[in-house]
């Protein structure tokens, strides 16, 4: 059998638990878990701990939350553990040179696309905005780069045509549990064959803002469905009625076209909303207002009627 590896995992949302689960459930040991301090969240501003944290926790492993990892002391606490390898997981913090040298087996990194492509910390969204076919997860041998180490293994997955970033950001972090452990095994058994990116092949995705959401009617109809299913649970896609902001959380391209100012309300059935875009028509599933809930549709316009010729914007 495999001779067990001694691991210090770090990580902070939840896009990282499902593969400190993995190896939870695997022969290696998690000698400590590494993740950002807690934090102040949603309206009441109340502080919490971040769901690795939660997980670790919940799993009995020591949890060391600095404010900076690149703290003399923090690298300190890292090497007292003596670790075999670092298996780093959206931690949010870059990680120093001194630091990712210190394991015998580096500082591995699972990355949620198929490096090059999509470095940065927005690739899931950014893949489903840009109209990619499919995406996937890497692995990679971490350096000083932003996601610019060695490829280790990569899987692919196909963006399905109702994929948002949350349904993907969920297959995705499953898949990346399950590369990592095979990662892991090649790592045990000499069996690693890292490769070099081809640099010149690279696309950044940067971290979402509110504004990205807001929609751009010029745009095909596919392009809006593909933003708002990328910005789909944050920022979310949103335009103006007048002064009343909507935020659009399903929707649909039809190929159907009808001479029309982009944004512009076209009539439909009852209880439809369909918009002009520069190319093709989009319709409106499910929608909310700046002060309400989510509604579909044909509730929405009962009590909030848009005419036809109205221009969002």
């Amino acid at each position: 059998m495999d001779q067990p590896l001694n691991i210090v995992f770090m990580g902070t949302p939840d896009f990282a638990v499902p593969t400190l689960e993995a190896l939870h459930h695997s022969h290696d040991h998690v000698r400590m878990v590494v993740t950002q301090p807690d934090r102040p969240k949603g309206r009441g501003r109340k502080v919490v701990p971040s769901p690795v944290k939660q997980a670790a926790l919940e799993f009995g492993y020591p949890v060391f939350q600095p404010e900076s990892i690149k703290m003399d002391s923090a690298v300190d606490t890292v090497r007292d553990v003596g670790p075999d390898v670092l298996v780093v997981v959206a931690f949010g913090q870059i990680l120093p040179q001194h630091l990712l040298s210190l394991p015998r087996y580096g500082a591995i990194n699972v990355h949620a696309s198929l490096l090059p492509q999509y470095r940065g910390p927005g690739p899931i969204q950014w893949a489903i905005i840009r109209g990619e076919a499919r995406t996937g997860v890497t692995t990679m041998l971490m350096d000083r780069g932003m996601d610019t180490g060695d490829i280790l293994f990569t899987k692919q997955t196909d963006i399905l045509p109702d994929d948002t970033a949350s349904v993907l950001h969920e297959r995705l972090s499953k898949l990346g549990a399950d590369l990592l452990l095979k990662t892991l095994h090649a790592v045990k058994t000499g069996t690693l064959h890292p490769t070099r990116q081809d640099h010149s092949r690279a696309t950044y995705a940067p971290m979402l803002k509110k504004t990205d959401g807001q929609i751009d009617w010029q745009k095909s109809a596919a392009e809006v469905d593909a933003l708002v299913r990328g910005v789909t649970p944050w920022p979310g896609a949103f335009t103006y009625h007048g002064d009343t902001r909507l935020k659009i959380i399903r929707a649909a391209p039809l190929q159907e076209t009808r001479p029309a100012e982009p944004g512009t309300v076209i009539k439909g059935f009852p209880g439809e909303l369909r918009i002009a875009t520069g190319n093709g028509i989009i319709l409106i599933h499910e929608i909310q207002s700046a002060s309400g809930k989510k509604m579909q549709i044909e509730d929405f316009l009962r009590g909030h009627p848009i005419p036809a010729g109205t221009l969002l914007g």
